[in-house]
């Protein structure tokens, strides 16, 4: 039993709240050994990050408290430990990296001086964390190392900023790396670049890794074994493959029935009369082109994919047409009248009809609004739509629509989850009784059943009311889902466009094949195939 590299055993943490305690992980046991890699997979709630956070020490106690179990290293339990025994532990023998790495980075100081930071702490000496740190960055692929290390966080890409917090956890060389959702709402090929990253790195150095993670497809990727937790409990585990291949738990098979991208792709309904057409749309800022001749049509009635990598200008073009920004060249032609030039006077009333959801709904709804004054501000707004008498009323409609109640109507945005956040985003959109809503990243940082859930309540919703979405993602087996027509951008130009069966099954242009081989399978043996494939065309 004291043979694994780290084990948890009967972990129970229970936090205390205004409304009583809440268990947050109940009886869990979980091992990781030496060069293994360990997928630890749930939902949000399910407790799978608090189990790893005890194992670092992160639970702030109060409100949380362990109080059951242990934690052994190598054999030695965590719990039992003094704070300056488990300090020299964290960071130097186990280390963690998190999903939001610009919030973990400090934004004041270069981020080589972090990681030297990291080293001088335990013992290195300056000079020598001056010439590691520089090791390090080049290790995990960051360009021009001496430059680089003299940059804030802010300087960097998202991706890069990942790589930037792995070099920081294996500055010391751990034995344990745990890696809290570290390609959540990556571009398809940086999440490959951060897995393969890993996967290089833990046959270097022969670490345990320990993934948490919500995604099937990056423990398709990455894990030999996979723990699955719901509601604080551990409800199955076992190899990757044979999980996935036969699940036992019902938790589980509804994980893998709401993976996306495992239907039939849609067929692209007849076409009706374009809605807006746009022509040469372009945009710049001083000498930086963010969009350069973008030329497509939105149909009426169908969902309209925007697919590229970050900086691609998706979203740009979406800001165009919404007017939050203006447009340099070009023209989108709505109603006989261009959005992009049209008078203030008449915009206000154009917006009714071009609504927007946005990626953070925790960002987009005011904190500080109910839910139903965060809908009703769209009839205050526009005040010809609806008598301010029947507000209650449509808006608790509304809240139904989205599969809410009307007993949330005087609650606040943090009362809700992520995927109910996002819901009221979409009522809130609706309100306005709009012909188009532009979804920018809409369910990319969902779960994956909520994610499942709020596209199928898109779909709906286009159906009841004859909407015509802009969805903006990079999230591509949701794409094939979803989607009757497919946008690929890249650097600001439109590359590719086609039908989703043409895109996903005959795509023409090298940069959509390696967005498509980039994208991860939820089915390990599926996953296993496709690295083999491309591998045996690398060595070609």
């Amino acid at each position: 039993m004291g043979d694994h590299l780290l084990e948890v055993r009967d972990l129970s943490v229970t936090f205390h709240t205004l409304r009583g305690p809440v268990q947050a992980v109940r009886g869990v046991n979980w091992h990781v050994d030496k060069g293994e890699v360990l997928a630890i997979l749930g939902e949000s709630g399910s407790g799978k990050s608090v189990s790893a956070s005890a194992v670092m020490d992160l639970i702030d106690c109060p409100p949380g408290r362990i109080t059951s179990g242990e934690i052994l290293f190598q054999g030695e339990n965590l719990l039992t430990m003094s704070v300056g025994e488990r300090r020299a532990i964290n960071g130097k023998r186990i280390a963690m990296i998190f999903q939001d790495p610009l919030s973990h980075l400090n934004p004041v100081y270069t981020v080589g001086w972090q990681i030297e930071e990291t080293l001088v702490i335990h013992g290195v000496s300056r000079e020598k964390a001056r010439v590691e740190t520089l090791d390090l960055l080049a290790k995990v692929g960051i360009p021009d190392p001496k430059a680089s290390a003299k940059k804030y966080p802010h300087q960097f890409s998202g991706g890069q900023r990942q790589r930037l917090m792995i070099a920081m956890a294996l500055a010391l060389k751990p034995d344990v790396l745990i890696a809290d959702e570290p390609t959540t709402a990556l571009d398809v090929t940086v999440q490959a670049q951060i897995l393969a990253l890993l996967e290089a790195l833990q046959a270097e150095t022969g670490m345990g890794l320990v993934i948490i993670t919500h995604d099937l497809g990056v423990v398709a990727e990455i894990a030999d074994r996979v723990v699955v937790m719901n509601k604080g409990e551990i409800v199955e585990q076992g190899t990757a493959a044979g999980v996935y291949a036969n699940p036992q738990h019902p938790y589980t098979q509804r994980l893998i029935a709401a993976a996306p991208g495992q239907g039939a792709i849609r067929d692209r309904p007849a076409k009706a009369a374009p809605l807006i057409e746009v022509r040469g749309a372009g945009k710049t800022y001083g000498e930086f082109v963010a969009l350069k001749h973008m030329d497509f049509d939105l149909y009426e009635g169908e969902t309209l994919a925007i697919v590229g990598e970050s900086g691609s200008g998706k979203s740009t073009m979406a800001r165009l047409l919404l007017r939050l920004e203006n447009a340099t060249a070009g023209r989108a032609m709505y109603r006989g009248k261009d959005l992009f030039s049209v008078p203030a006077s008449e915009l206000h009333a154009m917006r009714r009809d071009i609504q927007m959801v946005f990626q953070d709904p925790t960002q987009s709804l005011n904190p500080r609004m109910t839910v139903f004054r965060l809908i009703s501000e769209a009839w205050a707004i526009h005040p010809d739509i609806l008598p301010q008498a029947r507000w209650q009323e449509r808006a608790a409609h509304l809240l139904e629509e989205v599969g809410l109640g009307a007993d949330h109507l005087h609650r606040y945005p943090h009362q809700f989850s992520g995927g109910q956040r996002q819901r009221i985003a979409i009522a809130r959109a609706l309100a306005l009784e709009p012909r188009v809503i532009v979804c920018d990243e809409a369910v990319s940082a969902l779960d994956v059943q909520v994610q499942a859930q709020v596209i199928r309540l898109l779909d709906r919703l286009k159906a009841e009311h004859g909407l015509s979405y802009i969805f903006i993602a990079h999230d591509l087996p949701v794409v094939r889902d979803f989607a009757d027509r497919v946008l690929v951008m890249q650097a600001g130009e439109l590359v590719e466009a086609g039908t989703t069966r043409e895109i996903f099954d005959n795509p023409k242009q090298p940069y959509t094949i390696n967005l498509l081989n980039a994208s991860l399978d939820p089915d390990p043996e599926v996953q296993r195939r496709k690295k083999m494939a491309l591998q045996q065309l690398e060595e070609v």
